[in-house]
């Protein structure tokens, strides 16, 4: 070993899924003192690379390195023992445990859990990283954004050399990214080796020495972090691509509201208030987006609108009807369309993509009493054409890309013309070409005439959709304003809740 030998090099990396060469000869490496990013599309290959870098997953050729030398990873705990520390997509909590325990678990020596130690240690990490979680909090009564911030703190909380970050920022405002991020160049400062996994170009830009882009489970390049977004995007998908503008006359004229909430009321857990005198209009050709830090009243505020949650109070009103506490039927019949944040919750994934997209409408395809698959399978693949879904009607949902279940999801509530779309988190964990094609979509159903309600915690997603936005903190709508020059300190200052409420 060598003072400048990588503290982790991947050599040769190939890995094989049946047919599918998921990754092809991949060399990939990072430094200590140095923030590399890994840039590539659902399929890529970057997941499966750092899975093999964690010990999640065994190469079927090739090798890696830590600090020079060759180490055989059979499991996270010989990742682990390497100095090796990775936030994966899917978390891996146990959900009846507290945040303490979950931390201990890792650590424990025999049958006896130090929560003393985890205690401190989540209470050391947060206060380093600036982000709140009680320690004594069940992981089942986090939201997901919460769960997310948990991976983190335990990822951190360990004493690596090599730290793995997948979308690390998704639930954190814009203070609170700069922290993070100032963190990340100190730790670097002092010889951390960080490998960031992010589909925010910009923020690549802004963290990164180094760039590596995959395609298709091959290495495209390695290039400077301040390669400009035009490059990366190009590389990854093999065309430019900015995102989606929204016309100025994307939409019809603004006409009398279609969604009308009013003094809304919702409990939470533990006897407190998820939603608190909450107030909102939202009109024919309208995007109303929803700021906030996660855990502050957006998902509740969805399942309200979608009849999983009853109100405790207030009403909610579609056009002329009162759908005030009214079920999931009812309000779909009323013409609302729910997308939700999780999308594999929503679709079972060892039903076909034909029967997914009639799970919510199957008596439309009843004949004399019994399910007519002739007609579900020309349904679905009239949608697969429609909506550019990637797969086959007779094909398992969980087969698919992240990408394409998404759109199986949009399928299904799109292609009945909702008056109404509450739609949460519709782009998190998806590559550039599907985030694309799903805010176009949105799009799409404003100029409809459709009023949405987007749910996002990617605030340059909000700015380029919605039309205005309003902040939720601790359940209450704490600012309104147009997102055309809007202030984004005072934005960041507001979902923070040291601002002051518009």
């Amino acid at each position: 070993m060598t003072a400048t030998s990588p503290a982790l090099e991947l050599r040769g990396i190939t890995k094989r899924f049946g047919d599918l060469v998921a990754n092809d000869g991949v060399d990939f490496d990072v430094r200590g003192g140095e923030v590399h990013a890994l840039l590539g599309e659902n399929g890529a290959g970057k997941t499966t690379v750092m899975r093999i870098a964690y010990g999640l997953t065994q190469a079927d050729a090739g090798e890696v390195l830590v600090h020079g030398q060759r180490i055989d990873l059979r499991s996270p705990r010989d990742a682990i023992a390497a100095g090796i520390g990775m936030v994966t997509q899917h978390f891996a909590l146990v959900a009846p445990m507290t945040v303490a325990e979950n931390l201990a678990l890792g650590r424990a020596t025999g049958l006896r859990l130090d929560l003393d130690d985890a205690r401190r240690r989540v209470a050391d990490a947060a206060d380093r990283f600036g982000m709140r979680v009680d320690p004594a909090a069940r992981v089942e009564n986090l939201s997901v954004g919460q769960q997310q911030r948990v991976e983190i703190l335990k990822a951190l909380s360990r004493d690596c050399r090599v730290l793995i970050l997948d979308e690390p920022t998704a639930v954190l405002v814009p203070g609170e990214v700069d922290a993070l991020f100032a963190t990340l160049r100190s730790l670097v400062a002092d010889g951390l080796a960080v490998v960031f996994i992010s589909h925010k170009l910009a923020e690549v830009r802004a963290i990164s020495d180094r760039v590596s882009v995959l395609r298709r489970g091959r290495l495209v390049a390695t290039v400077d972090g301040d390669t400009n977004e035009r490059e990366l995007a190009s590389m990854m998908v093999g065309r430019p691509s900015f995102g989606v503008e929204r016309p100025s006359d994307a939409g019809p004229e603004l006409r009398e509201p279609v969604l009308r909430i009013s003094d809304l009321h919702a409990a939470g857990s533990h006897g407190l208030e998820a939603l608190a005198s909450v107030t909102l209009d939202v009109g024919a050709g309208e995007i109303v987006g929803v700021a906030g830090v996660s855990g502050n009243g957006q998902t509740e505020l969805v399942d309200v609108l979608s009849g999983m949650r009853a109100p405790s109070s207030g009403s909610i009103v579609v056009g002329d009807t009162d759908l005030t506490g009214a079920d999931p039927t009812r309000m779909m019949a009323a013409g609302i369309g729910r997308i939700p944040e999780d999308r594999h919750a929503s679709l079972v994934g060892d039903l076909s993509v034909a029967y997914n997209l009639v799970l919510e409408r199957l008596d439309d395809f009843r004949a004399g009493g019994r399910i007519d698959g002739r007609r579900i399978r020309e349904h679905a693949v009239a949608l697969i054409e429609r909506f550019d879904i990637r797969a086959g009607p007779d094909d398992p949902v969980a087969s698919l890309s992240g990408g394409n279940i998404q759109k199986v999801l949009l399928a299904r509530v799109l292609s009945r013309d909702p008056r109404v779309v509450v739609v949460s988190q519709p782009t998190r964990g998806l590559d550039i070409g599907a985030t694309e094609y799903v805010r176009s979509q949105l799009l799409e159903r404003r100029a409809a005439g459709a009023a949405i309600l987007l749910v996002s915690e990617d605030l340059d997603e909000l700015l380029a959709l919605a039309d205005r936005l309003v902040v939720l903190y601790e359940g209450r709508i704490v600012g309104e304003m147009p997102t055309t020059g809007v202030d984004v300190d005072r934005l960041g200052m507001l979902m923070a809740g040291r601002g002051e409420a518009a």
